[in-house]
């Protein structure tokens, strides 16, 4: 891969290697392994995403923050035993390629299917993911059917968002959609949505664009291709539970995840695509 003048490639202190980019119009981190956005700070503005102070970047394990990539499922798979929200989110992915311009920085991963268990993931497939640095930040996780016969998945881009106080923190834009929350539902979403208690709410025919409101300010968080998306919030006895999650961080963040679960899962025909699309910014 050849770099710009504003990327470089790095190593944590447990020798992960990561993609360090220092632009114009933003600073951000990006991890080969889960090929993994962990920090994006928009020049003289707050951080728009969340990293767990407990997080030890360990080599094999997911990291508790950032953007999460969950592929080709979402949640528990039915089979025992298989990882949680796939396989992606621990692989080591292959930085491809750089392009810088004075408006933009976008920088693409691939993940060496070669190295993917096919107990897990019998299908001819490719999949890229690309991040667009402005001032905004969009994550673009392209699939592509390489086989001769149809496959479904499901997928999220599991944001982590920062808030100082939770209990004033809501979410407006979600009003009109259903939910389903611990198995149960579906519900309808009547108001605003504000965080008293574990939430962990998968949304189906959401709108294509909320607002998070934070005491920092409004964080505006929008998806293309993509018809569901995920609120959570582990509150407080989850929270104890979690590996590289310090008990009262709950306080501190919430994830609002763009989708395709549930009725809204992907199924491609042999030599298409799918591109599932989130872009997260400071509203003005």
């Amino acid at each position: 891969m050849k770099l710009s003048p504003s990327v470089s490639i790095e190593q944590s202190n447990t020798g992960l290697e990561f993609i360090k980019v220092a632009g114009s119009k933003c600073d951000a981190k990006i991890f080969l392994q889960g090929g993994q956005i962990t920090e994006f700070i928009p020049k003289n503005k707050k951080p728009l995403i969340w990293v767990s102070k407990n997080e030890t970047y360990q080599e094999g394990a997911s990291i508790r923050g950032g953007i999460p990539i969950c592929w080709p499922w979402f949640g528990t798979h039915k089979n025992d035993g298989w990882p949680a929200h796939g396989i992606a989110r621990t692989s080591l992915w292959q930085a491809d390629e750089v392009h810088e311009s004075d408006e933009q920085i976008t920088i693409s991963l691939k993940l060496p299917m070669k190295l993917v268990n096919t107990e897990y993931w019998p299908h001819q497939s490719a999949l890229i993911v690309e991040f667009v640095l402005t001032d905004k930040l969009q994550v673009r996780l392209t699939t592509t059917n390489l086989s001769n016969a149809a496959f479904s998945y499901t997928q999220a881009l599991h944001t982590y968002f920062p808030t100082s106080d939770i209990k004033s923190t809501f979410v407006d834009g979600l009003q009109g959609s259903q939910y389903i929350e611990f198995g149960e539902g579906p519900f309808a979403q009547g108001e605003q949505v504000k965080f008293a208690r574990e939430t962990d709410m998968v949304y189906t025919e959401a709108g294509s664009s909320q607002n998070i409101h934070t005491p920092e300010g409004v964080i505006n968080v929008s998806r293309e291709n993509s018809s569901s998306c995920v609120l959570w919030n582990p509150w407080i006895e989850k929270s104890k539970r979690l590996s590289n999650f310090a008990d009262d961080e709950y306080l501190t963040m919430l994830c609002l995840e763009a989708a395709n679960v549930l009725a809204d899962e992907v199924t491609l025909e042999p030599k298409q695509s799918h591109t599932l699309v989130t872009t997260i910014s400071w509203a003005d």
